[in-house]
């Protein structure tokens, strides 16, 4: 597993992971127009995690680089062959981005109150629950509610510093 920047290139293949059938719960989907609109914002980040074949089986998106406010969100994680352990080594390298080189005091996210297993992984990681959006996603004729969750740098410094 090797984790890069993406490349403009990239954005066929994230909007293909993106759109799998088996994420439609978990995740939004996007056209690849509004990818290629995000990915131009400076104040964005695209990540794509590549296989040992260098074929794109994952990607990260974060937002709010560019701010002043330091607090950077993790607007979508998708691994392609989930329960492998790649999508915690994905987290800590972004983990390790936001608070070490962009110098972020928090980074959050949202995730569907239907995903117990991507809300373990982030409560395992160190991420607390800041509250819950409740129904704040419109997808299928219903709406869903959101877990708002979030780690500061100093927690993420606490427990990871020490190997945690």
């Amino acid at each position: 597993m090797h984790i890069r920047n993406a490349k403009q290139e990239d954005i066929p293949h994230i909007v293909r992971l993106e759109h799998r059938h088996e994420f439609h719960t978990f995740i939004g989907t996007w056209p690849e127009a509004k990818h290629a609109k995000t990915f131009a914002d400076e104040d964005s980040a695209y990540l794509v995690v590549e296989d040992d074949e260098q074929e794109v089986v994952g990607y990260a998106i974060l937002l709010g680089v560019a701010s002043t406010d330091q607090s950077i969100e993790l607007k979508r994680v998708v691994i392609s062959a989930p329960g492998q352990g790649h999508g915690k080594q994905l987290l800590h390298f972004i983990a390790n981005r936001v608070f070490n080189e962009y110098k972020a005091h928090r980074l959050f996210l949202d995730v569907y109150e239907t995903n117990p297993r991507a809300k373990h992984v982030y409560a395992t990681f160190g991420f607390a629950v800041d509250g819950v959006l409740r129904e704040a996603a419109f997808r299928d004729g219903h709406f869903y509610s959101m877990t708002l969750m979030s780690i500061l740098d100093r927690e993420y410094h606490a427990r990871h510093s020490t190997g945690a």
